[in-house]
């Protein structure tokens, strides 16, 4: 009794760089980040913070994971 591979639909945007998990949570804060900045009576000021900060973890994550698709493929090539 072994696990079936799973046949669904893959969605990415853009180049592929998240995993399907990460690209799926980098997509909900940018929905719930959108809807916080356009629906909710907020000063300005808390407005662009949270902007600059949901921009900073976007940037910060696909920095991240490119860096570790990096080291990945420098020991590969290491190894090999």
């Amino acid at each position: 009794m072994g696990f079936r591979k799973c046949r669904c639909i893959k969605m990415s945007f853009g180049p592929r760089v998240f995993s399907g998990i990460q690209e799926v949570l980098v997509l909900a804060l940018m929905l719930v980040s959108v809807f916080a900045i356009f629906y909710v009576n907020m000063d300005i000021a808390y407005k662009i913070g949270m902007v600059v900060i949901v921009f900073a973890v976007v940037f910060l994550t696909t920095l991240a994971t490119q860096m570790l698709r990096q080291q990945v493929e420098v020991k590969k090539a290491t190894v090999a």
